[in-house]
């Protein structure tokens, strides 16, 4: 819990300084080494959901931080997970066993 929150204080107060995108990225990694990619977003989750964080601006900048990364993250998870794509067989072959209709 100690680390999330040096994480979100981290993000919020790069935001409060004007940083966005990769900057407020790489203020956050520079302040808390440890933080992966996955934890910033849990963070970005954590200060959306602040009632006491109120400013339009800093919230925006955060979401596009949680989106951007989080569809970054999510990419690199699919291609980790995919196999190689087989050739699909042709359309001709795979009709071979196939009864004619009547």
């Amino acid at each position: 819990m100690k680390e999330k929150k040096r994480v979100y204080e981290a993000l919020v107060d790069g935001a409060m300084e004007g940083l966005t995108d990769d900057a407020l990225f790489d203020f956050v990694r520079a302040r808390c080494p440890k933080a992966t990619s996955k934890k910033i977003v849990r963070a970005s989750l954590l200060a959306l959901g602040d009632p006491h964080l109120k400013d339009r601006n800093i919230l925006d900048v955060i979401y596009a931080l949680a989106i951007k990364h989080r569809l970054d993250d999510a990419v690199l998870d699919d291609c980790e997970d995919e196999e190689p794509d087989e050739p699909a067989p042709s359309s001709q072959a795979a009709n071979q066993n196939m009864p004619p209709l009547s």
